[in-house]
């Protein structure tokens, strides 16, 4: 099988964005506003719809065969309103994704959004890992490390503060995808500096913590091929032994990065320089990056092409990637016959 790690719903009806622009109108007026959760109606031929004409066309078209799938990363939106708005929206994002997976249970398995908030205990997020996972089947989650949206004024993965999240993580065997959310500071750009520089600072903050030796079942997912972690993977490594530890024995049995990297050579260098066993296939597709490559004549974001042209692999390496690493990251999986 080829599996796909990272790919968010971001097709979805235009209810979804009426239910948050409503949400986003109360808490502008009243920064206090609580609400309720209320109801989002969809029918199930509009999901259909949605995802027959889009993902699962691409993942026909490109060779993959299931795709791990959340909510649509730059609409979680943690520093909208606050825990009780981010609460309602979370459960309304997971109960989508659910939906989707129950009516192409063979194409997509679901990961959760939490709801996190700004200046919010990252505890509180606890009680939707348990839903989603007890009682939804849900397969991982996805952690933003910057509830704030690029004002970086909250805990680090670091803190202690996280340790509930990561206690829950290692007693139901799932793993965290680390990934911010849209940029409310001007001063960066969503899906390419504040997505970028979310998975590098979130990989600094775990390597120079003692989170791994606190936890050293803990699975932690760095998207967007690690950000600018490979390309200067002897800077960090340096710094690592200016501290006394070395990189390697670290991270390395916590830490993955996937394949959300869009062109040939990016690819070789993150193939290169991270072990086979660290790396998990991934498009982000229908993502950040949605055109057609003038260089190649193919979208960008057909991450499988790479991966397959790359000529310093074997076939076995090659599997591991699409599939057999992912199925030991994400064991919860189960894929129907």
């Amino acid at each position: 099988m080829i599996i796909d790690c990272h790919g968010h719903y971001t097709t979805t009806p235009p209810q979804v964005g009426e239910y948050r622009e409503k949400q986003k109108e109360a808490v502008a007026k009243d920064p206090s506003f609580v609400g309720d959760k209320g109801q989002i109606v969809i029918s199930d031929d509009q999901i259909r719809e949605t995802i027959v004409n889009n993902q699962l066309r691409l993942q026909q078209e490109r060779g993959t065969d299931m795709t791990i799938f959340s909510p649509r990363a730059s609409w979680m939106g943690h520093h909208i309103g606050n825990e009780h708005t981010s609460q309602f929206w979370t459960e309304h994002q997971n109960d989508l994704i659910r939906r989707v997976c129950d009516l192409f249970p063979k194409n997509f398995a679901p990961v959760a959004q939490l709801p996190q908030s700004p200046g919010v205990d990252p505890a509180k997020s606890v009680p939707e890992i348990v839903r989603t996972v007890e009682e939804m089947g849900f397969i991982g989650i996805n952690l933003n490390p910057d509830p704030s949206g690029g004002h970086w004024n909250g805990a680090s993965l670091a803190d202690r503060s996280f340790y509930p999240i990561y206690e829950k993580m290692v007693e139901y065997d799932i793993p965290a995808m680390v990934h911010v959310s849209a940029a409310c500071n001007e001063c960066f750009h969503t899906t390419g500096s504040h997505y970028l520089g979310g998975d590098t600072t979130g990989f600094q903050q775990l390597m120079m913590s003692d989170v791994f030796k606190d936890f050293p079942e803990l699975k932690i997912i760095i998207p967007h091929g690690g950000g600018a972690v490979p390309y200067h993977w002897g800077r960090f490594r340096g710094l690592a032994l200016d501290r006394g530890f070395d990189l390697e024995e670290k991270v390395l049995n916590n830490i993955y990065f996937d394949t959300c990297v869009y062109h040939q050579r990016g690819i070789d260098l993150l193939l290169d320089i991270v072990p086979t066993k660290n790396i998990l296939f991934a498009s982000e597709m229908i993502g950040a990056v949605r055109g057609i490559d003038p260089e190649t004549g193919h979208y960008f974001d057909d991450t499988k092409r790479y991966i397959d042209g790359n000529t310093a692999l074997n076939a076995e390496q090659k599997q591991d990637i699409f599939e057999h690493n992912i199925r030991r990251v994400f064991s919860r999986l189960q894929i129907p016959a």
